[in-house]
């Protein structure tokens, strides 16, 4: 998927492209689902791709979401070496939207862990979630 920082700039928050588009990142513990617990499927801001499901979240603590796992192929990775550090980048093989990173020393039950901008997400909640709210009608 190609398109100009012009074109990307008229979808996306001047947050969404500085962290999709040039690499940024968000202040830790800020972003709006690192506290979300409600259900549905993650994707990507830019193109709408599935990435990660609510059911591989997991409070990683470190103040980004977190999950163990992406959905299907939709997810890419490569080394990353910016600040002096040596890290995987993660990124929606769709469109190269930068997403986060992936590390491997979180706790076993979680390796590796995707820690993933908010920025860069957009969830689409399942029915169950809908459900919830809908008033049940009395039954006559």
């Amino acid at each position: 998927m190609e398109k100009s920082d012009k074109d990307w700039k008229k979808i996306l928050t001047p947050e969404q492209f500085e962290i999709c588009r040039n690499k940024g990142t968000e202040h830790p513990f800020s972003g709006k689902y690192n506290y979300c617990k409600e259900k549905g499927i993650y994707k990507c801001v830019c193109c709408g791709v599935d990435l990660f499901s609510s059911d591989t979240k997991f409070d990683s603590g470190t103040g980004w979401p977190s999950f163990w796992e992406p959905i299907k192929n939709n997810v890419k990775s490569e080394t990353d070496t910016s600040y002096d550090m040596l890290r995987i980048e993660v990124m929606c093989k769709n469109c190269n939207a930068h997403l986060g990173h992936v590390f491997d020393d979180g706790p076993i039950t979680y390796k590796p862990g995707y820690c993933i901008n908010s920025a860069s997400l957009k969830l689409e909640k399942s029915l169950s979630c809908f459900l919830k709210v809908i008033p049940k009608l009395p039954e006559y």
